[in-house]
């Protein structure tokens, strides 16, 4: 049992779950009535999300059928980075929202300092946006992914544990 196990952590989002969720919220939002004249757009890229509509009020409507379309997606909510809603020609309201991909090299050395101060046996080691724990024992690497579990609330970012070899 001399050979090293080892799982990664990783922020990651499925894209293609998340524009089926654009899509249904754009269909949603042109059958509600309230939602209905507003010329309501949403467009999605690879980083970010825009939302154009008429008013405030709108545009918090408009961001609880995106959420509520995520979530049935079973999507975190954390990937969503709400920019100030701008107002733009036209008296419209614009706001961007930046998708959150990977783990920041800050984010990194605060999750590398928690692993390495409750479990002194791990090394965790960061590579580029994702971060490898590496180990002798499994029950040792199972204990630290129950311990990044709990602490899921306080991470801005959701975590997903991959690569369990």
């Amino acid at each position: 049992m001399a050979s090293e196990q080892s799982f990664d952590i990783e922020s990651d989002f499925d894209h293609q779950e998340l524009v089926n969720a654009v899509d249904q919220a754009q269909r949603d939002i042109q059958t509600r009535y309230d939602l209905k004249d507003t010329k309501t757009s949403l467009t999605l890229s690879k980083t970010d999300l825009v939302i154009e509509t008429d008013n405030e009020m709108s545009l918090t409507s408009v961001r609880d059928i995106l959420e509520t379309k995520t979530l049935r997606r079973k999507l975190s909510l954390k990937i969503f980075s709400y920019g100030p809603a701008l107002d733009v020609s036209g008296s419209r309201v614009r706001q961007v929202i930046t998708l959150q991909k990977g783990i920041n090299s800050d984010l990194a050395k605060k999750i590398a300092k928690q692993i390495r101060d409750q479990f002194p046996k791990i090394q965790p080691r960061i590579q580029g946006d994702t971060l490898r724990v590496a180990s002798k024992s499994r029950d040792d690497l199972q204990a630290v992914i129950a311990f990044m579990r709990e602490r899921e609330g306080d991470i801005e970012v959701p975590l997903q544990f991959t690569n369990f070899r």
